[in-house]
């Protein structure tokens, strides 16, 4: 019986990367992987069963005997296989490929997928998630774990959604794992875009990109920062607040990682030591303008307290080099100390409003 000649549905290949994966027609061309749109209908070609290898599967117990003999004795046709089109290995469709030659068929039809070993075995989970004989949950976790080898980059939502599992179940796999997963201070979302682990230098690449450009849209900060639009306006909200741009539980979480955590960061301050400081200088600043609109502090502390901080507020880092190249060297010593010592009044003040509104 003609099992296998007379399909002619398109079904678009599921990406297995952050480029959108296409089909098309081997003759001359093949499976690709694009990143200017949306998939294309795709068109097969029919393949010597004899040049296939079989897949690299997710399942971990093989094919399904059953399965097999009933897809062998439908008379309609079945979808197209997915094959590697360097490696000739199915990618999806072991369980026709096996009901084709129970039905001693010669050829197959095939779409070809073209792209790394790692992204087809990504896609042939995908796949067996999404359509046929379902993956048991061993399958699925075996395959997660796998991926967390091979994409360590992917976040646990994207490894979620390829493998059928829930984002906690594959941050407690990544946290267990002794198998030497790489650590990366980046993960990969499921929309192709790389998100820190720890947000806190992004919030303070996006202080200083207000501080430097204050009439800036949300989204020209959050570009420039690399950060979220949202992120970047929580950002803003905050500066205007006079508020630290960076929460306190992200701050816990850097200093939890400890000083090799984020080596990104810490060659960005290698020519500016004082980023942070200048961050939290330029956040102060900006906040100064709502502070003397506020009725409450037009009280006489209250215009001595904003006085203060106008004239300790110094901002942009080019005023601060203005300042440290103005001090004579025989001075550094003795106005560092002075610098240090005011550094520190307000540290211990910033400490007890700090307090007053917990």
């Amino acid at each position: 019986m003609a099992l296998y000649l007379a399909s002619s549905t398109t079904v678009p290949v599921p990406a297995a990367d952050t480029a959108v994966a296409t089909v098309t027609s081997t003759a001359p061309t093949m499976v690709r992987q694009r990143r200017d749109g949306p998939a294309k209908p795709a068109l097969t070609t029919m393949v010597p069963i004899d040049s296939l290898l079989p897949a690299d599967s997710p399942r971990t117990t093989g094919e399904d005997d059953g399965h097999i003999q009933v897809l062998a004795e439908l008379d309609a046709p079945l979808p197209p296989i997915i094959v590697h089109r360097s490696t000739m290995r199915v990618i999806d469709g072991m369980h026709r490929l096996r009901a084709a030659q129970v039905s001693g068929a010669k050829c197959i039809e095939v779409r070809f997928f073209e792209g790394t070993e790692e992204n087809a075995f990504v896609l042939a989970v995908k796949l067996n998630v999404a359509n046929g004989l379902p993956l048991s949950q061993g399958d699925r976790t075996a395959a997660a774990v796998r991926i967390l080898g091979s994409h360590p980059q992917w976040s646990d939502r994207r490894i979620a959604a390829a493998t059928g599992l829930v984002a906690s179940t594959i941050a407690s796999m990544r946290k267990r794992s002794t198998g030497g997963i790489e650590q990366l201070n980046a993960r990969v979302g499921r929309d192709g875009r790389a998100r820190p682990l720890n947000s806190a230098e992004g919030r303070r690449r996006a202080s200083q990109v207000i501080a430097d450009r204050p009439h800036a849209s949300l989204r020209e900060i959050a570009d420039a920062a690399g950060v979220a639009p949202a992120t970047a306006k929580d950002v803003r909200d905050r500066l205007l607040q006079g508020r630290d741009p960076v929460p306190s539980r992200l701050r816990e979480a850097e200093a939890q990682q400890g000083p090799g955590a984020a080596p990104t960061a810490a060659r960005s301050g290698a020519d500016r030591p004082d980023a942070r400081a200048v961050a939290e200088a330029t956040s102060a600043g900006t906040a100064l303008p709502n502070m003397r609109k506020d009725p409450s502090l037009r009280t006489e502390a209250g215009r001595t307290l904003l006085r203060l901080l106008s004239a300790h507020s110094i901002g942009e880092e080019e005023k601060w080099r203005r300042l440290v190249d103005s001090v004579p060297r025989h001075r550094a010593d003795s106005v560092a100390r002075a610098a240090r010592a005011c550094a520190e009044q307000w540290v211990r003040f910033a400490k007890e409003l700090e307090l007053r509104g917990s």
